[in-house]
């Protein structure tokens, strides 16, 4: 419609040129100056329809006189005097002058309603963006509220006494167990309903038989090791054969429940339950034993856990992808490599200093041999991990290194012979022609030597425990679950919380066994042997004592 009224004005321009008397300077000036104006109210239009769209709209209702044509065609064959054209020319003006006003009027208004149309979105952008804001602050306090309520209650039982806080890993075990084979049993609920019996029932049958074996083994092994609790010795030994009688017939009851058209589903939901006991019982199996050998073997494994988590987290965010640009682990992609080398090295100090902290006090380093519900204040004579000792580090190890830069390093010490012999070994004194070099000596005094423990602890700690949240994660992304339950509000589900200890408790109780336990036989566990004897090798056995 635009070029249609461009076009007109132009043919008008050119049926002006063929009247017999040329318009005056002055038309020709108004003409010019208001298709300038045209163009120019063109190009800031803003709106959605065309000026000249509606220019053309109400020129049909304008006041232009009837003996004023329109028509371009017509307008040619028209031979017009000066003074018509002129009078003509000025109508014409005038009432395009007027048009344009109204129709800038018009445009002005629109322009008002569309920012106010506008504004209202806006406002309710930005009430959005605040209930946004508020929700995500009532989540953080949410989640800050029951993370510092997780850890009162871990306290707590950790005060009352072991008894209490193994009742709570044996309740953690359950909820454990029960998120992990609700993932498929939720998944799969309009196949088992109906047509698969005893599923469920089967299902904790395993669990509740892994558990009597595994802790009925613990509760023997700490008769064994206190002699006020020999007595229950003799009924202690039916512990291997009760616990296969429930493991056969949970195993008849599992097979007798197979239904012929869905064989392979039961045997993926069997391998799917053993899956679920080996990551739950079978990872805790040692845990109560780690709480029994001394609150330090169950909490610091815990801690260094949680604080890989924190410091992983904050490298995470502030320096994620910055220097590493490759993807740490495709399961897991909001994971980065910075995060996982500042989690590991804030875990190495944070446990080194922590274990320093912890080994002060008695009721963390002290074991416990007896169940008792009012338990006493701890004291013992603290294992040597926990008493400061002087460390000295390989010489070896400074021989992989310059001299030079063996040297600056502090406290290290240059150890000379003396005459040449390697028995009479001095700190080497400078310009002395009798001193030769023999090695570099570094010693570290008042170190504790469960912090060397601990910096291998937390070692397995940033590089392995983390997988254990990987898997979880997989789980999860496999089944389109956000997370395992809603038992812990802001946090999700036990499993959600735990998926790295688990792994963690397995490594302490084997780093305990291995490298700081000093003898695997006890005096009371002496005892018991003695009383399994027979009378006559029970004389055999104490003449051979008496030899010795």
């Amino acid at each position: 419609m635009s070029k249609k009224l461009g076009l007109r004005l132009r043919k008008n321009k050119q049926s002006s040129s063929t009247v017999t008397s040329p318009p005056s300077n002055n038309n020709q000036n108004t003409e010019s100056n208001l298709e300038e104006e045209y163009n120019l109210h063109k190009r800031k239009n803003k709106s959605g329809s065309s000026p000249f769209q509606r220019w053309n709209k109400k020129k049909s209702q304008s006041s232009i006189p009837d003996n004023i044509s329109t028509n371009a065609d017509e307008d040619i064959h028209t031979v017009l005097t000066e003074d018509t054209h002129s009078k003509i020319s000025k109508k014409r003006n005038a009432t395009l002058e007027g048009i344009m006003k109204s129709e800038m009027k018009e445009e002005m208004s629109i322009s008002s309603n569309n920012n106010d149309s506008i504004s209202e979105p806006r406002k309710a952008m930005a009430t959005s963006e605040i209930k946004k804001d508020e929700s995500k602050l009532k989540k953080i306090f949410i989640r800050l509220f029951f993370g510092f309520l997780m850890v009162f209650i871990f306290l707590f039982h950790m005060f009352s006494g072991h008894i209490y806080l193994c009742g709570l890993i044996f309740f953690t075990e359950v909820m454990l167990f029960r998120e992990l084979v609700a993932v498929r049993y939720n998944t799969f609920f309009h196949i088992i309903e109906e047509t698969i019996p005893w599923f469920r029932t089967t299902q904790w049958l395993w669990f509740w038989t892994s558990i009597f074996y595994t802790y009925s083994d613990f509760v023997v092994e700490v008769i064994k090791g206190n002699t006020s609790l020999h007595y229950l010795l003799e009924y202690a030994r039916f512990q291997a054969g009760f616990s296969f009688l429930l493991y056969s017939g949970t195993f008849v009851l599992t097979i007798a429940s197979i239904q012929p058209g869905y064989i392979k589903f039961q045997l993926n939901q069997l391998c799917w339950t053993i899956l679920v006991l080996c990551l739950t019982v079978g990872q805790l199996k040692y845990i109560m034993h780690n709480v029994y050998n001394g609150f330090f073997w169950f909490a610091l494994p815990i801690m260094l856990v949680v604080s890989n988590d924190s410091f992983a987290w904050l490298a995470g965010i502030t320096c994620g992808r910055k220097f590493i640009h490759r993807p740490f682990i495709s399961i897991s992609p909001n994971k980065t490599w910075e995060g996982f080398i500042g989690g590991w090295i804030g875990t190495m100090i944070f446990g080194y200093y922590l274990a320093r902290f912890m080994s002060h006090y008695t009721w963390m380093t002290c074991p416990e041999t007896t169940f008792e519900l009012f338990p006493q204040p701890l004291e013992c004579d603290p294992h040597p991990v926990f008493k400061p000792a002087t460390f000295i580090f390989p010489s070896q190890i400074f021989e992989l290194i310059p001299s030079g830069l063996a040297q600056m390093i502090p406290n290290v010490v240059d150890m000379c012979m003396i005459d040449g012999d390697a028995s009479n070994l001095t700190a080497c004194v400078s310009g002395a022609e009798n001193h030769t070099h023999h090695h570099f000596e570094l010693q570290i005094k008042d170190l504790y030597p469960v912090q060397i423990h601990t910096l291998g602890l937390s070692l397995f700690a940033s590089f392995v425990a983390p997988f254990g949240g990987f898997l979880a994660s997989a789980i999860k992304r496999a089944y389109e679950l956000k997370d395992f339950g809603v038992l812990i509000p802001g946090h999700g589900g036990m499993m959600d919380r735990f998926d790295c200890q688990l792994l963690m408790a397995l490594c302490t109780w084997v780093h305990y066994n291995t490298f700081v336990k000093l003898s695997a036989v006890s005096v009371p566990k002496m005892i018991y042997m003695y009383q399994m004897m027979k009378e006559s090798e029970q004389e055999e056995f104490l003449k051979l004592v008496r030899e010795l």
